[in-house]
């Protein structure tokens, strides 16, 4: 059975979508049949998989309606092993369509429950918020990951999202996981960047990564191009790190290491 992974900040510039496509797509290139949902109005991680977000006629606002099925909804993408829901921007309307409707936190549970035994992993890429978007992608998912940026605001907001989701675990999703934290947008010259990652550490153990997701210029062009990182330059510092955590993950998997479920 595959395993659901939503990929969360409310903070935005953290590397949510940038993490979502290029593990998706690591995990692919590993022969891991993946889903990618993109369930930001934002839609970037379907144009970041090479889709024309403009002429996405059915995607993920479709599926939180209930009005297409998953399997009318998933498009290929251009990573290997890699399949896609696509966003479009009329996603941002779903929070106050879904508002009134009875279980509106399980509509993405519900609609993607078959698809667990049709692939190793699902990854959603969540909106900057922790509105209905998000709550349905926690109420999902086995686990979470949390992107840290190594940056002077990196813990700004965290106890909060930690909140949210030991909220969640309470009342919608008793088996919702803390897959781990990663941190992004590190930066070795900077005497912050290594402060940041001390400190994350210190305080959270073994909930971080080893992976440490580094600054790189190809990593910030491959979006441009519609293209994950793997794809782009598949030797570039970025591909190099997002196959790490994959390997990471694969490797949790395969020893079953119990996830802490400590949010606070």
């Amino acid at each position: 059975m595959g395993k659901i992974i939503a990929i969360a900040n409310q903070k935005g510039g953290v590397g949510k979508t940038t993490t979502s496509v290029n593990l998706s797509a690591a995990l692919g290139a590993l022969e891991q049949k993946v889903l990618l949902i993109d369930a930001d109005p934002q839609a970037n991680a379907s144009s970041g998989l090479g889709i024309d977000v403009e002429n996405v006629s059915l995607g993920t606002y479709q599926l939180l309606e209930h009005t297409a099925t998953a399997s009318e909804v998933i498009v290929k993408a251009n990573s290997p092993n890699v399949s896609l829901i696509p966003a479009h921007i009329d996603l941002v309307a779903i929070e106050i369509e879904l508002v009134e409707k009875p279980n509106r936190e399980f509509m993405l549970a519900e609609a993607i429950k078959p698809l667990k035994e049709q692939y190793d992993y699902i990854v959603i890429d969540c909106a900057p918020s922790l509105g209905l978007l998000t709550l349905n992608a926690l109420s999902a998912a086995d686990a979470v990951i949390i992107p840290i940026q190594c940056e002077y605001y990196a813990l700004e907001g965290l106890g909060k999202l930690l909140n949210t989701v030991k909220s969640v675990q309470k009342l919608y999703n008793k088996d919702l996981d803390i897959e781990g934290m990663l941190l992004t947008m590190y930066d070795s010259r900077l005497r912050l960047s290594n402060q940041v990652v001390e400190e994350v550490r210190k305080h959270f153990g073994d909930m971080v990564f080893e992976t440490i997701i580094q600054r790189n210029v190809k990593l910030s062009e491959a979006p441009s191009f519609g293209e994950s990182i793997i794809s782009y330059d598949a030797s570039s510092k970025g591909a190099s790190n997002y196959l790490g955590l994959a390997r990471e993950l694969l490797k949790r998997k395969v020893n079953d290491k119990p996830k802490k479920k400590k949010t606070s």
